[in-house]
């Protein structure tokens, strides 16, 4: 069962990475923007293995010494990528602690935070390309993963809450439940991401099958 603290660890491992941050540091704001903005586009379009670092660093105006003196690769990049576009989504999206989710503030907590994310998905270009981030093939996992894991254990908490104060059906092994909701979840998530910036209606269908899944008999 996930602690309260999992928010915590949600936050801490999308914004962790193995790329130092000493020479970083001295790379302009504006730079270093235009660096992870320019590769996140080209990783999204060309995917990971076929990605340019000579058409990435075209676009930011950055020659090859520029940017081998703070970065000494692909994958460097890369993790530099999803740790700056999740340090600026994670400003504009608060997550809530597992125990905000208690009694009759379970079901409103979740309409809250889905409209959230479906706002950002059809408005923030930094969250639909982090979410490309997230499915792309071929990338390295490391970064991916933790972060991953560390949603896994607050959806964990979630629904624990849930189930102790009979917002969520108990009927299920709780370990079981998680991972059906994550799979769920993970699944729909990644469809958005291949096909559109979420509508209405796919918030809707997200909350209907969630519903159906956890639900009590009447939601």
């Amino acid at each position: 069962m996930a602690c309260a603290s999992c928010v915590d660890r949600v936050v801490h491992t999308m914004l962790t990475c193995v790329v130092p941050s000493d020479k970083l540091d001295r790379l302009p704001a504006s730079r270093r923007r235009s660096l992870v903005v320019n590769a996140a586009r080209e990783f999204a379009s060309a995917g990971y293995d076929a990605a340019s670092l000579n058409r990435v660093l075209a676009e930011c105006g950055m020659s090859k010494s520029s940017f081998y003196y703070v970065l000494s690769s692909k994958r460097e990049l890369f993790e530099l990528v999803v740790r700056e576009l999740s340090r600026s989504v994670l400003d504009r999206v608060e997550i809530p602690a597992p125990g905000d989710f208690a009694r009759e503030r379970f079901w409103p907590a979740v309409d809250a935070l889905l409209a959230r994310l479906g706002s950002l998905a059809a408005d923030d270009e930094d969250f639909r390309l982090l979410g490309r981030m997230f499915y792309l093939s071929g990338a390295p996992g490391d970064p991916v993963a933790g972060a991953m894991a560390a949603i896994g254990e607050w959806l964990a908490g979630v629904l624990a809450v849930g189930r102790a104060t009979g917002a969520v059906r108990d009927d299920l092994p709780a370990p079981l439940q998680a991972r059906l909701v994550f799979a769920v979840l993970r699944t729909m998530d990644e469809w958005g991401v291949e096909n559109a910036a979420a509508t209405e209606a796919d918030v809707l269908a997200v909350r209907a099958v969630l519903a159906r899944l956890i639900g009590p008999e009447m939601v």
